[in-house]
């Protein structure tokens, strides 16, 4: 086969012309010498209008420095060829960036410069490509340089790639201490925890702790994303922003709703999604990770409360503002009142799509209205029920209110009260008292309240005053109609004079009557005593002695009943023998029980202790009376008498008394009226009374005087049984020591006595009876005397009557107490005639020592110097 030669100048022609890249033949001088077509179609002209210009005329400005640089290595020989880029202008002014590959053809013989063979490569789109990504990454530093947030790129395992700048501003590290390294350290663990139990690609944003160089935590709010495809390494890109004080604030804001017990929500009625903060999860005590509808909430209701909501939010999508309280059980079974507010939103159609709220724990607030609304049902109740005239009036003296109580007393009906001044029923002088601040004057001075009608209703008043915030606003006005009070009142003290005027008649009668008593009496002791009496004589004179004995027996029973009538009559608490006072009141019924021929027993318990204390007289007078009674209505068969203890309580003893007779008896239906007052019981033999009637009654009060009861027994014998209770105290070991002693005293001391008596009947009696017994007598007949003579002379008794000429006993009493010291003031007995009430407490009082009633006999006058002998011969006393 024939080879066919190769032309190499066309082949070189058609390569040239064919070519896609510019190639051009450039002079030294710098005028183009031949250029292909794809070099002019790159620069827009035609080959002969290029072949017209000068290589500078299409190179752009900035560039020409750089050709010549190049140029100058291509014609010293620096370079062989060079590879650069440049900027030519185009036709249209456009900028045509081109890679060149540049070459200088030498003269082969002479070395030369010949021409500069030039490739031009189009990279306008590869430029523009690297202006956008220049542009993109300088924008991309600018960003990063200047902002506030954190951006950050890390491997899935920790490793950061890439953080801005702003790293220390906010965390005080620097980019180089962070990037190519495992970062987690600076996280806290509690969200590194968190973060890793999350699926990352289902979210984009995650608050989190992270550490400050200094050490301590800042919150920051990290919006993230997933970069790189699965065929290459992914990574994480985050951007997070300082939320530190806005964390501050909404812990803040947490902790106000957690104080003030309210929380927010959101209520999507569109999606039927609601959002809660975290405070109504803690009122509603559920769990805060899982969504939540409205039919939910319903559910925490209860059926009555869910249907009352239901109504109100349908008028609410209406356009009425929610406002609903309702009662909440929680889970430990409490009740919580709640209150709902909410505002709801409309889109353009009218249509309701969201409601948004709050909800406040209202419990304490509620629990505070209900005791306000009690106590206000309490005040009401109070005002309307009250007995008392009520009336409020304000700082002006206008009318408040007022209750029905003033509406009575007024006559105005409260409505027509209510503005007008108070002054209308109190009067003007007594408003301005009040008003003036002389509350007290004027409680003092409304004495009475004005009625409509004309007349008055007396009144105490009271005025309270009103405040408010510490504020006085006004006054309460309380009247108490004290009408009825008034009328018994008048009655008490009707009751009272006439009271007194019984007393006072009682003690005329006893000073009138006793005085001669005394005399009566007192001498017909004294002529028992004379000797050389006949029989006869002796039978007249005990006459007389009996006599005046009964009378004397009625007018004690009279002035006695009297005295305890008026609750004046005191018990002492001395110490005596009580088997003793038994057996003296069995003496003294003993002659009549032997002119009866009756059978007597005694029976004393062998526990009845010695001795005990309280009142032997009038224990003696009780026995006296109920053992005298049964002796005297018992005309055949016998009289038992029975004492024992049933009781003891510390020292406090406890005794019964059982007196039995085989009598005459008492019937059934006059038994309950046996311890009245003046009742008498007939004898059924002479069918009449005998005694005053007040022998049982005054046995009663004093048996009560002493703690104790008294009754009849009920029995199918004849006869009567009474028993009766008493209590007296027991002593210690010293008290009955010195009992003893005194028991053992010696009696018979020679005493000194001084009488200061006017009368000279009572003088003589009362003289002769202490002489008998021995002792030594002076007399005077007034209070001055009796003072002179106790200065004078040492008396060991004096025996002062209460009624004298010139000083009464009490005022000579009470000079000699002042005058003498107390150790040489003689035992003052106050002899008297007036028995009637406060009788004792008086003469004690004057400072006299003892008392004594006439008319006197010589067992009183015994009493009193045994009781002399007690108080003033002990140990220590003398």
């Amino acid at each position: 086969m024939q080879v066919q030669k190769v032309d190499h100048h066309e082949l070189f022609e058609q390569i040239y012309n064919q070519a896609p890249i510019g190639i051009a033949l450039l002079a030294p001088s710098g005028h183009w010498m031949k250029v292909n077509p794809a070099f002019c179609c790159m620069l827009g002209y035609t080959t002969e209008e290029v072949m017209l210009l000068n290589y500078q005329d299409l190179t752009h400005p900035d560039d020409c420095a750089l050709d010549s640089i190049y140029e100058r290595e291509l014609f010293e020989g620096k370079s062989k060829e060079l590879k650069y880029e440049k900027r030519y202008i185009q036709k249209n002014g456009d900028v045509l960036w081109v890679a060149l590959h540049i070459s200088l053809a030498r003269d082969e013989i002479t070395d030369e410069p010949l021409y500069f063979i030039c490739h031009a490569l189009d990279i306008s789109d590869r430029k523009t490509s690297e202006q956008k990504l220049l542009h993109s990454e300088e924008m991309f530093k600018l960003i990063s340089d200047n902002a506030q947030e954190i951006i950050y790129v890390a491997t899935f395992d920790g490793i950061c790639r890439y953080c801005s700048p702003s790293i220390s501003t906010l965390l005080g590290y620097s980019s180089e201490e962070v990037v190519g390294r495992n970062n987690n350290a600076y996280f806290h663990q509690q969200d590194l925890e968190r973060i890793s139990q999350m699926d990352l690609n289902t979210g984009n944003l995650l608050n989190i702790r992270v550490r400050h160089k200094d050490g301590h935590y800042l919150w920051f709010e990290t919006t993230y994303k997933i970069i790189g495809d699965s065929k290459h390494e992914q990574q994480i890109l985050a951007i997070g922003r300082d939320i530190s004080e806005r964390k501050k604030h909404e812990e803040i804001s947490a902790e106000a709703e957690r104080i003030a017990m309210i929380g927010s929500w959101e209520w999507d009625m569109v999606n039927d999604h609601v959002s809660m903060s975290d405070q109504i999860f803690e009122i509603f005590e559920i769990d805060n990770n899982k969504p939540y509808k409205a039919s939910n909430i319903f559910t925490f209701m209860e059926p009555s409360e869910e249907q009352r909501l239901k109504e109100c939010i349908e008028w609410v999508k209406k356009g009425e503002p929610l406002d609903f309280e309702y009662r909440h059980l929680g889970t430990d079974g409490k009740e919580k009142y709640l209150h709902l507010r909410g505002l709801i939103t409309y889109d353009e159609y009218h249509q309701p799509i969201q409601l948004n709220g709050t909800l406040q724990d209202i419990t304490e607030r509620k629990l505070v209205e209900f005791k306000l609304q009690e106590s206000v049902e309490r005040y009401t109740s109070l005002k309307k029920y009250n007995h008392d005239a009520i009336i409020s009036f304000d700082m002006d003296g206008n009318i408040i209110n007022a209750n029905p109580v003033a509406m009575k007393v007024t006559g105005c009906p409260v409505v027509e009260m209510i503005g007008t001044s108070i002054s209308r029923f109190i009067g003007l002088y007594h408003l301005g008292l009040i008003l003036n601040s002389h509350y007290e004057m004027a409680e003092k001075e409304i004495n009475a309240i004005q009625h409509t009608d004309g007349y008055e209703t007396e009144v105490l008043a009271t005025l309270a005053p009103i405040i408010i915030n510490e504020k006085n606003v006004g006054f309460y006005l309380i009247a108490k109609d004290i009408t009825e009070q008034k009328k018994l009142l008048v009655a008490k003290e009707t009751a009272e004079r006439m009271n007194k005027a019984k007393s006072e008649f009682l003690a005329m009668m006893s000073h009138e009557i006793r005085t001669p008593m005394n005399g009566v009496i007192g001498m017909t002791d004294l002529l028992l005593d004379t000797p050389g009496l006949s029989g006869e004589q002796k039978e007249y004179i005990e006459i007389i002695q009996k006599s005046g004995d009964s009378l004397l027996a009625i007018i004690n029973d009279i002035l006695d009943f009297s005295k305890i009538e008026s609750g004046k009559t005191d018990l002492v608490d001395e110490p005596f023998d009580l088997r003793g006072i038994v057996t003296e009141t069995v003496d003294i019924v003993t002659p009549m029980i032997r002119e009866k021929q009756l059978d007597l027993r005694l029976s004393l318990d062998d526990a009845i202790p010695i001795p005990v204390f309280g009142d032997a007289y009038r224990l003696k007078q009780v026995l006296t009376n109920i053992i005298g009674n049964a002796v005297k209505f018992t005309l055949e068969g016998s009289v038992e008498i029975e004492v024992k203890v049933i009781g003891q309580k510390y020292n406090d003893v406890q005794f019964q008394f059982k007196v039995k007779d085989t009598g005459i008896g008492i019937p059934a239906e006059k038994r309950e009226h046996l311890f009245e007052a003046f009742y008498q019981l007939e004898n059924f033999m002479t069918r009449k009374p005998q005694g005053t009637g007040l022998g049982l009654a005054i046995s009663k009060k004093l048996i009560e005087l002493m703690e104790g009861d008294i009754w009849i027994e009920e029995s199918n014998e004849p006869g009567t049984t009474f028993v009766f209770t008493v209590s007296f105290k027991t002593t210690n070991i010293e008290e009955m020591s010195s009992y003893d002693l005194q028991q053992k005293k010696n009696k018979t001391d020679l005493l000194r006595i001084l009488i200061a008596e006017d009368n000279e009947v009572n003088q003589l009696v009362l003289r002769r009876m202490i002489e008998k017994k021995g002792h030594l007598v002076d007399y005077v007949v007034n209070g001055v005397e009796a003072v002179e003579a106790v200065k004078r002379s040492a008396y060991d008794i004096v025996f002062m009557d209460v009624h004298m000429p010139r000083l009464n006993g009490f005022e000579a009493t009470k000079v000699i107490k002042e005058s003498l010291r107390p150790e040489a003031c003689p035992y003052i007995v106050a002899v008297t005639a007036n028995a009637v009430r406060g009788d004792m407490d008086k003469c004690l009082k004057a400072g006299m020592d003892a008392y004594v009633s006439k008319p006197i006999k010589s067992e009183s006058i015994m009493q009193v110097m045994e009781e002399f002998f007690k108080i003033k011969k002990q140990p220590g006393r003398l």
